[in-house]
């Protein structure tokens, strides 16, 4: 099963885990079962299009998955997925 590394700022809505193992063969239904087991996190990752907001960053290895095959980026079962959120600020 791939796991999804969550950044510090957003354990609270995965209840404190770092790794959080999450069902897919692609990007696009690993995100929907993190969004699935975790509904209090779409509002920050999805649009209300339902789609990928452009300042959630997914690594696979050290590929954006951008620079893959995007959301159609297959997956492994021992794939780890590392999530990066862009932060403003001045």
């Amino acid at each position: 099963m791939p796991i999804l590394k969550m950044p510090i700022p957003l354990r609270s809505y995965v209840n404190g885990q770092s790794l959080v193992p999450v069902k897919g063969q692609n990007v696009a239904e690993a995100m929907e079962s993190l969004l699935t087991q975790f509904p209090g996190l779409r509002p920050h990752f999805t649009n209300t299009r339902g789609e990928l907001r452009p300042f959630v960053n997914l690594f696979l290895g050290e590929n954006n998955i951008r620079d893959l095959q995007g959301l159609e980026t297959p997956l492994g079962e021992k794939d780890q997925l590392i999530l990066i959120t862009s932060i403003a600020g001045g």
